[in-house]
C-alpha cells in the first residue's frame, strides 16, 4: 500500500503459501464508485484459490490498475482511492438504480480449491453495490488512470430493465426478477467464470440467449454453444471444392490457475525424483467382509475402504518410517518426519488437489472415516483454506473410483512416496488348494530410490497387503 498525494494506492497483497502473482477474474467495482473499508473490490485467481481481495481504504475509486485476464505481481498497483476529504462541496455521483449482483454457486464452478469465495449453503449473494445500467455491461479493457480528479459524473441513465428492492439488511434479499434483455444489449451474464469460459471457447456471449432467470447466462449455456461451434461443419471460403474445407479446429486451453500447478509440480517430480513404482494383486474378500462388520456394529459412524487402507498405511508407515519422508536437496539431506501428515487425491471440477490429514497417526479409525468424509467433500466444494493442501508427508491415491486397476502415479513433491489403489473385482483367486471367486484389487508403491531402496519399499507394500488380506494382523501389528 502506498500513497500519491492526497490518493491511496493499494497493492496486490501477499496471498500467501508463495503465492507471487494473481489474475484479475472480475473487478467488483468501477472508476468513480464509492468504495468502504474492507469492501471486496476484485476476485482474483491464483495457483491455489479463486479469492475477493478487500480493499482497506474508504473513497472514490480514481484507477483500476489492471484488466480482467491480465496477471499482476504481488506488490504492483491494483486499485487507487481519493479519499473523500475535499469539504461538503465535493461532488457525490448520483445513483440511478440499485440491483444485487447474484450468481449461482452452484453449478458455476466459482470457487476454487483453496481460500474459497463464499460460506454457507448452495448460493451467495456478492456484496451489494449501487450500479447504474452502463456498469451493467462488462468492460472493454483496463480503465485508463487519470490525471486529474475525475469530474463530476454526467446525469444517471434510465433504469435498466433488471430490478430489485433493496429490503433492511436485517432480513434476507429479495429474489431478482428480469425482464427479457432486448436485442442488441449487453448480455446478462453475473459469473466471472462463465465469462473466462466463453473466452477459452471463444464464445461470444452476445449471440448467447441464457437459460437463466431473466435470460442470466449460464456455464451450461457456454459449454453448449461451444459443442455446437466445434461440431458444426465449417464453411468453405467462396470458390473451394466442399471436400477442401477444415471440418474440425484445435481447442486451445491456456494453462492457468490450478492447472498450471499441477503441470509445474508434476514435472518438477519427474525432473527430480528417481522413481520406480512396484504393485502386487491382493485379496480384498476380507477387508470388505471387515468393513461390513463394523458397520453392521455401527451404522450410525460408517467407515470406508478408504479409511481402512489408511489405517493400514499409518500402520506401515510406523513400521517403514524412510517412507514418511522428504529430500532436501540443498542440504543433501533426507528428513523423516515425526508425524504422518496423510494426502488423499481427490478430483475436483477444478483439477486434481491433495488435501492433507495432518498427524493422522494419531486418529482412531472411525475418527479417519470422519475427517476423510469431510475433507474430501470440502475440497471438491472448494472450502478448505490453503493450509490444508500442502505439507503432505506421504500420500493415498485411490484411482480404482475411475474404475482402472493400476497406475504408476508420480510422486506429490517433495514426498517420498504414494500409495495407488485400484478398482475392487471379482477375480478367480486360489484359495487353500482350490479356485475361488474373490475380491481383488492391484495395491501399487511409487517410491523415491533416494530414500530408501526396494527391500524398504518392497517390506511396506508386503505389510499393506498382507493387512488387506488378513486386516486381523493389525491387531498384531500394532
Amino acid at each position: 500500500m502506498s500513497t500519491i498525494g492526497t490518493e491511496q494506492v493499494f497493492l496486490l497483497p501477499d496471498l500467501g503459501e508463495g503465492l507471487t502473482e494473481a489474475e484479475i477474474v472480475d473487478w467488483r467495482v468501477a472508476v468513480g464508485d464509492l468504495v468502504t473499508v474492507d469492501q471486496s473490490v476484485v476476485e482474483v485467481e491464483t495457483a491455489k484459490a479463486v479469492v475477493d481481495v478487500p480493499c482497506p481504504y474508504a473513497g472514490r475509486v480514481v484507477a483500476l490498475h489492471g484488466a480482467v485476464g491480465e496477471v499482476r505481481p504481488v506488490g504492483q498497483p491494483l486499485i487507487t482511492v481519493a479519499p473523500l476529504d475535499a469539504g461538503p462541496d465535493t461532488p457525490v455521483e448520483p445513483v440511478a438504480h440499485t440491483t444485487y449482483r447474484e450468481e449461482e454457486r452452484a453449478g458455476s464452478g466459482n470457487v476454487l480449491i483453496g481460500y474459497g469465495t463464499g460460506h454457507g449453503g448452495g448460493r451467495r449473494r456478492r456484496r451489494l453495490r449501487a450500479v447504474t445500467g452502463e456498469q451493467l455491461r462488462p468492460a472493454a479493457g483496463p480503465q485508463p488512470v487519470p490525471t486529474a480528479p475525475a469530474p463530476a459524473p454526467a446525469p444517471a441513465p434510465a433504469p435498466v430493465t433488471v430490478t430489485a428492492s433493496v429490503p433492511a439488511l436485517t432480513s434476507a434479499p429479495a429474489p431478482v426478477t428480469a425482464t427479457a434483455r432486448p436485442a442488441g444489449d449487453a448480455p446478462l451474464v453475473l459469473s466471472p467464470i462463465v465469462r473466462r469460459l466463453a473466452r477459452e471457447h471463444g464464445v461470444e456471449l452476445a449471440g448467447l440467449r441464457g437459460s437463466g432467470p431473466g435470460g442470466v447466462i449460464r456455464r451450461a449455456d457456454v459449454e453448449t454453444a461451444a459443442l455446437a461451434a466445434r461440431t458444426a461443419p465449417v464453411a468453405p471460403p467462396a470458390g473451394t471444392p466442399a471436400s477442401a474445407g477444415p471440418t474440425d479446429s484445435d481447442v486451445i486451453i491456456p494453462l492457468t490457475g490450478v492447472r498450471k500447478v499441477i503441470a509445474d509440480k508434476l514435472s518438477r517430480s519427474r525432473r527430480e525424483i528417481p522413481e520406480v513404482t512396484i504393485w502386487v494383486d491382493v485379496d480384498a474378500t476380507a477387508l470388505l467382509e471387515t468393513r461390513a462388520a463394523i458397520n453392521s456394529a455401527r451404522p450410525e459412524q460408517p467407515v470406508s475402504i478408504l479409511a481402512l487402507l489408511a489405517r493400514i498405511c499409518l500402520s506401515g508407515l510406523r513400521h517403514y518410517p524412510q517412507l514418511n519422508a522428504r529430500v532436501d536437496t540443498e542440504g543433501q539431506r533426507v528428513i523423516q518426519s515425526a508425524g504422518v501428515h496423510l494426502g488423499i487425491a481427490a478430483q475436483t471440477d477444478r483439477g486434481l488437489v491433495v488435501p492433507v490429514l495432518r498427524d493422522a497417526q494419531r486418529l482412531t479409525t472411525t475418527e479417519l472415516a470422519t475427517e476423510l468424509a469431510a475433507t474430501t467433500a470440502a475440497a471438491r466444494a472448494g472450502t478448505l483454506p490453503p493450509a490444508r493442501l500442502t505439507g503432505g508427508t506421504f500420500t493415498l491415491n485411490n484411482y480404482g473410483v475411475f474404475g482402472v486397476d493400476g497406475s504408476t502415479p508420480i510422486i506429490n513433491h517433495p514426498e517420498a512416496a504414494l500409495l495407488g489403489i485400484g478398482r475392487i473385482v471379482d477375480k478367480p483367486w486360489v484359495v487353500d488348494g482350490e479356485l475361488a471367486v474373490r475380491k481383488v484389487t492391484q495395491l501399487s508403491l511409487t517410491f523415491d530410490h533416494r530414500v530408501c531402496d526396494g527391500g524398504v519399499a518392497g517390506g511396506f507394500l508386503r505389510h499393506v497387503a498382507d493387512c488387506v488380506e488378513r486386516p486381523a494382523m493389525l491387531i498384531a501389528y500394532a
